[in-house]
């Protein structure tokens, strides 16, 4: 069986519960979520995990070894949450032909298309990690059109 190391979703603690694109998979045992800055000195050992970043190399099936570890905060909050980070970390980003659904409105998003709703990027992530995405997109208003626009291989 693949890869039995839980993700790690880091969320920032003002991040609005209302619009999170995550909601609903805080019952999911296999995603362990922290809040960002009161659970962090909870975090376990990272040196088995990757985290998704922006500019990285991509991700590979093969990277499937190793746990994931995904930041979701807005754009203002992002460099604070990844000071936290330990050096050393390996990172990765997903391929650039994924488009997200999600109607941003942020200004501080380097490529609004480009940056994905957290649970857009936690799919795709599963999708080439060769991981059960099975009921990921269930509480994702945006499903059908993320699945529209992008061309998958499910």
């Amino acid at each position: 069986m693949l890869n039995m190391i839980p993700t790690i979703i880091i969320r920032h603690r003002k991040e609005n519960l209302k619009k999170c694109s995550l909601r609903g998979l805080e019952k999911n045992k296999k995603i362990l979520f922290y809040s960002y800055p009161n659970e962090i000195v909870h975090l376990p050992d990272l040196s088995k995990y990757i985290l998704l970043k922006m500019g990285a190399p991509e991700l590979k099936i093969a990277d499937n070894k190793k746990g994931l570890l995904l930041i979701d905060s807005t754009w203002n909050y992002l460099d604070k949450i990844l000071k936290i980070i330990p050096d050393g970390i390996e990172t990765r980003s997903l391929p650039k032909s994924y488009i997200s659904a999600y109607p941003r409105k942020q200004t501080m998003c380097p490529d609004p298309k480009q940056g994905l709703a957290s649970i857009e990027a936690l799919y795709l992530a599963y999708m080439i990690m060769g991981k059960d995405t099975s009921n990921l997109l269930d509480n994702y208003y945006w499903k059908d059109k993320f699945l529209e626009i992008n061309p998958l291989n499910r």
